[in-house]
């Protein structure tokens, strides 16, 4: 997304929670100018800096870009440059989760432990994730002008509207627009991601290899890529014969990984060409409709296929307007390079010969806003499904995973009383592989008004989210993924939840917010966990500010 103004906007927003000690801050800004009509630029800045409530917890998060756009009937551009950068202190998570679920059985003559004192898995461990990319998409459009003819009333002093008796003059207004035909495309993104791990104390047993170093890991992987796509565009609306708009594209992409081995570093190159088409329909009120794909012909690129189709039929019910979606894909695509390929000092893999992973989904969904009600319900069907093991390892399921979901919203209104829902079913039918929660639910309820001469809204309010118990993937900071739970160590999480109370304020330009976070710490059951042996904060109070400037 892109902002184009006649006027300079900016926005600043800071987030504030718990305490100095082991609270966390976020400062996020954005800024957008245009040049004239045509060209517009700008920044954001997003940084978010936790101390963590657990020991070993504390993550740094910086994410900064510029952005540029030029709009003009012939030629158009987009591009854009982001920077992140992700550090994140490793506890392993807790020794024992008793320290959450049943803090009397080991606070020694304590009523329970402070989380900053409860003991944890690892220290002195680490993950840097450093990323940037560059990406710019433009396009020339060749087309004809044509003159618009509009006639209206013209505004002549003295005479009365609405005397019939009296002939209002017509004034002829003749514009001229540029009608777009073909398109020429070309887009171009040019990525390198870099990944460290570091541990420098490490017990005997801790990991079942190591490869390079017993007693500590300095893990690293880079991997960078450029791809260029290239499309010929006939556009919809140019006549009345084109209901449509037709393109057809090739890309290219080439990607360099280097992977840690015992002398030197192990460089893989890959390249991969696809060509694919689109045809779409956009423009009118009732119906349009999406259909995108391509095919490999090159190298890691070939045998592999995505198809996607998108369709929404809009129409009049009553005084109401029903909108019907329907979406469906079919793909046949390889395992990501790393799933393929990991060097480092506690895994390490190497899976030339995995097979191509197929899906099938399709999905249907019916919103009617009058009403606030949205029904979203899919099916998808999974054979080669990648994943890692009991053993953080890579592995496929041979046979096929098929995944039922659907969602229920269905928002209430009485006067300034709301109540926002959301409800989602999902059941696979490979629970050992593919677990997931039956049952996930979202309610939020708040009172929402405009008061002090309607300059000020209020919103005040409580929310809930809970989901049904389910065997969890664990997490693994050594490869920093998640993984099936070891046999020896089996937990669900879930049954628990995680309430909220709240309160917005929203003056002219500015937003005042507040939260007390998880305000049922210590209520009944305290299995408050999202991850297995990773429990979320205990009650802290969050605030924060945003102010919006138009000038």
């Amino acid at each position: 997304n892109f902002t184009n103004s006649n006027v300079p906007y900016t926005n600043l927003t800071y987030h504030k929670a718990g305490n100095k000690i082991n609270g966390e801050e976020r400062f996020k800004s954005y800024f957008s100018v245009n040049a004239n009509k045509r060209l517009a630029f700008g920044f954001n800045i997003d940084y978010l800096y936790g101390r963590g409530y657990y020991q070993n917890q504390s993550t740094s998060n910086f994410n900064a870009g510029i952005f540029a756009s030029y709009i003009g009937n012939k030629y158009q551009m987009q591009a854009v440059y982001n920077n992140f950068i992700m550090k994140m202190n490793e506890n392993g998570g807790i020794q024992d989760d008793r320290y959450i679920t049943r803090p009397e059985d080991m606070a020694e003559g304590k009523k329970e432990y402070e989380s900053t004192t409860i003991p944890v898995n690892l220290e002195q461990t680490a993950n840097k994730n450093k990323d940037f990319y560059v990406y710019l998409t433009h396009r020339y459009r060749l087309g004809f002008t044509r003159e618009t003819t509009t006639v209206e009333d013209a505004k002549t002093p003295g005479i009365a509207a609405a005397n019939d008796s009296v002939p209002l003059p017509k004034d002829t207004i003749i514009t001229e627009e540029f009608v777009p035909v073909t398109s020429f495309i070309h887009t171009i993104k040019v990525e390198r991601a870099r990944h460290k791990f570091s541990s420098a104390k490490e017990t005997e047993g801790q990991y079942p290899n190591a490869y390079f170093d017993e007693v500590a890991s300095r893990d690293s992987t880079t991997a960078f890529s450029v791809k260029n796509v290239f499309g010929l565009a006939l556009l919809e609306g140019f006549n009345k014969y084109a209901k449509a708009g037709l393109t057809a594209y090739i890309s290219h992409k080439f990607s360099r990984y280097e992977l840690m081995d015992t002398l030197s570093r192990t460089r893989f190159d890959e390249q991969e060409i696809f060509v694919g088409g689109e045809l779409a329909k956009r423009q009118g009120k009732t119906l349009h409709y999406n259909v995108n794909g391509e095919i490999g012909i090159m190298d890691k690129a070939l045998g592999q296929f995505r198809v996607n189709a998108d369709l929404d039929l809009n129409f009049r019910l009553w005084k109401d307007t029903v909108n019907f979606y329907a979406r469906g894909y079919v793909s046949n695509t390889l395992p990501s390079f790393y799933m393929r390929h990991y060097h480092s000092n506690h895994y390490y893999w190497d899976n030339e010969n995995m097979n191509k992973e197929f899906r099938t989904r399709v999905e249907g969904e019916l919103n009617i806003d009058r009403w606030k009600t949205n029904l979203r319900a899919g099916v998808e069907n999974i054979k080669n499904y990648t994943y890692f093991n009991q053993s953080a390892m890579p592995a496929q399921e041979s046979g096929n995973i098929q995944v039922l979901s659907a969602t229920l919203k269905q928002d209430f209104r009485l006067g300034i009383l709301h109540l926002d829902n959301e409800v989602t079913w999902q059941k696979s039918s490979n629970e050992t592989v593919l677990p997931l929660p039956q049952l996930s639910l979202y309610h939020n309820l708040y009172l929402l008004a405009k008061i002090a001469k309607k300059v000020l809204t209020v919103q005040l309010g409580a929310d809930v989210r809970y989901f049904t118990k389910y065997n969890a993937p664990a997490y693994t900071p050594a490869i920093q993924q998640f993984h099936l739970q070891p046999e020896d160590d089996q937990v669900k999480i879930g049954g628990y939840p995680i309430i909220n109370v709240y309160a917005n304020l929203q003056l002219k330009r500015t937003r005042l917010f507040a939260m007390m976070y998880h305000v049922n710490q210590g209520m009944g059951n305290s299995n408050y966990f999202l991850s297995p042996h990773y429990p979320i904060n205990p009650r802290l109070f969050k605030i924060g500010v945003s102010w919006n400037f138009y000038d």
